[in-house]
């Protein structure tokens, strides 16, 4: 209740957890606070390593681009049937605006570092960029940015060097594995392991940055350029958005938003479906159940996949089925309870002690111990994720036939399906849509 009360009276460092804008590439996802600091960014994908992490100690690494000295915005919201932020700011001297957004653009076969891909590829695919734009709408602005990319999960500080084609406009980060470009037209200078800038925008003056993590990117290098990455990525999401169906009612933008969540938190190339975008953030203020959530459910995933059912999204229902079919089993032909987002079956989790958690919560981990839990309700799961496949298409696949349930059954208990440890117990789950429960 401490923790809760911090927040309204403004002692603690951390935004709400509510007020955190959302962006994502179907890739990786990003965090953004109200002050205008990207406080959350795991790379190359959704349960990389965070290179960004102040949601989960104020040291761990941000990137702002905000006015000067102003920490409260007048207004957020996303861009309608998008997830590209836009941040408008009033400041003692003028009034900005500010977008924000993980660029999805055409299909790009010449990356480097593009992760495999298990699905059909479609005719986009992310940039692996973060484009921030900035714009004067009125007087003056004092303009500040701050990037201060801090690897290994907050472990290692940025080492800072300047681009030898463009010195003052172009900076690589890096911890010695992953390297990180910043591209403005803004002069950077480098103090310590942060990069900044500072300009004072006139009314109708733009300004843009760009961060990206692929090897050799081709810009932006203008405010223009930058604009029509972040353009095109609102292209991306209206296309997609409009594939669906929803009814003309006043609830329809809550549905419209959902989806785009639910888009957001799909992996593209594998088609699996992440609980959440984080890790350790917890269940009560300052409590211990703080579990990493960036791996795919079987039994969340079910719910997931009948939402985008029940709204037409169809394309990502199948990936998310041809997922499940690719997944390795066990020895007794069952799935486990949860996977990592490329099929991955061992996700041993490990304590993240130098974090301090969200609002003091602790203790911080990756990785998730219970994948080798046994909660009987994973079959349950399964066939119902199978059941709404084959209802909406009149045809089951064979590769999912033989996928659907264990090979031979035992008598067992298990671990009921909330994410407690302990020993296997018979458990039973109720169903949440019986009259009774």
């Amino acid at each position: 209740m401490a923790a809760t009360q911090a927040r309204w009276n403004g002692s603690s460092p951390f935004p709400p957890i509510a007020e955190y804008a959302f962006l994502s590439d179907c890739h990786t996802g990003a965090l953004i606070a109200p002050d205008g600091s990207v406080e959350w960014l795991c790379l190359p994908r959704f349960d990389g390593e965070s290179v960004f992490g102040a949601l989960l100690d104020r040291s761990a690494g941000a990137f702002r681009l905000a006015p000067y000295g102003v920490d409260v915005p007048a207004g957020r919201r996303y861009i309608p049937g998008t997830n590209v932020l836009e941040t408008t700011w009033m400041t003692p001297t003028g009034w900005a605006v500010v977008h924000d957004a993980l660029t999805i653009g055409d299909w790009h076969s010449d990356h480097e570092a593009r992760q495999p891909y298990t699905r059909p590829p479609t005719d986009h695919d992310a940039d692996h960029m973060l484009v921030r734009t900035v714009e004067c709408l009125q007087g003056e602005v004092a303009l500040e940015l701050v990037c201060g990319p801090r690897f290994c999960y907050g472990r290692v500080p940025a080492r800072w060097t300047a681009s030898e084609e463009e010195p003052e406009y172009v900076l690589d980060a890096t911890d010695g594995t992953t390297t990180m470009r910043l591209m403005s037209d803004m002069r950077l200078g480098i103090e310590g392991a942060d990069a900044h800038a500072r300009h004072t925008l006139r009314e109708g003056e733009r300004r843009f940055c760009a961060l990206t993590w692929v090897p050799a990117p081709s810009g932006p290098w203008t405010w223009d350029e930058a604009d029509a990455h972040i353009t095109r990525t609102s292209h991306f999401w209206r296309e997609w958005l409009a594939a669906g169906s929803y009814p003309d009612h006043p609830w329809r933008a809550y549905l419209q938003r959902s989806a785009l969540v639910l888009k957001g938190l799909t992996y593209a190339p594998t088609g699996a479906m992440v609980a959440a975008l984080t890790t350790s953030l917890p269940e009560t203020p300052g409590g211990e159940r703080n579990w990493d959530y960036r791996y795919c459910w079987m039994r969340d995933a079910t719910f997931t996949l009948w939402g985008l059912h029940a709204l037409g999204l169809d394309w990502e229902a199948n990936d998310f089925m041809e997922y499940l079919a690719d997944l390795e089993r066990n020895k007794d032909g069952s799935l486990q309870i949860m996977y990592g987002i490329g099929g991955e079956r061992n996700l041993r989790e490990t304590t993240l002690r130098h974090l301090k958690g969200y609002e003091g919560a602790r203790p911080v981990r990756k990785g998730n111990g219970a994948y080798n839990q046994r909660q009987n309700d994973v079959f349950g799961a399964v066939l119902d994720s199978v059941y709404l496949h084959t209802k909406r298409h009149d045809h089951i696949p064979d590769r999912l036939v033989a996928g659907a349930w264990p090979t031979r059954s035992r008598r067992r208990g298990g671990s009921g399906a909330s994410p407690t440890r302990g020993s296997g117990r018979h458990a039973a789950l109720r169903s949440t849509t019986s009259p009774r429960s």
